[in-house]
């Protein structure tokens, strides 16, 4: 393998799974689930809020992505097309950030799992998912492994203040 060819990470890295959308999506999740725990929401209603504003967010950023590359601010020019599937394949982040606590939220709404501990386990998967994130940046910097710890704490940070919120509220 040379070494211009990806790796196992950074084909997770080149899918989405570990990008500022992902990150973002982890973030706004958990938001969604701390607002909708402090209305008394059901793990199937959050699910479906979740659903229905990662939907918008995902549209709105594959167009907002698509008119930054024709013309608009510092990016490359490109074709319609190519700046279309450019802004898809970065949003995909965002599907992919909010796969894993609606998943949860799903087990919650389905009666797999208890409803209000659906809710506090989306919030720390996203948590583990979140320093999973901040340590696979580092590493695909090549950074020592104390690093990619305090990359991983850092970015965990946000998903426990998160559920700091969780707390004040309830």
């Amino acid at each position: 393998m040379t070494e211009a060819e990806p790796i196992g990470r950074d084909r997770a890295m080149d899918a989405g799974f570990v990008s500022e959308e992902a990150i973002y999506a982890l973030i706004l999740v958990a938001g969604i689930i701390v607002t909708a725990g402090g209305h008394g929401e059901s793990s199937w209603a959050a699910f479906w809020i979740v659903v229905g504003t990662v939907v918008v967010f995902f549209v709105a950023h594959i167009y907002a992505g698509t008119l930054a590359h024709l013309n608009v601010g510092p990016h490359e020019r490109m074709e319609l097309g190519t700046a279309f599937r450019a802004s898809v394949r970065r949003s995909s982040g965002l599907v992919v950030g909010a796969a894993i606590p609606a998943s949860i939220l799903l087990l919650g709404a389905t009666r797999v799992i208890d409803d209000e501990n659906a809710m506090w386990f989306a919030l720390w998967a996203e948590v583990v998912a979140l320093a999973a994130l901040g340590y696979l940046a580092f590493a695909k910097r090549r950074a020592s492994v104390p690093v990619r710890i305090l990359g991983a704490v850092t970015t965990a940070l946000f998903g426990l203040a998160m559920i700091g919120l969780k707390v004040v509220i309830h």
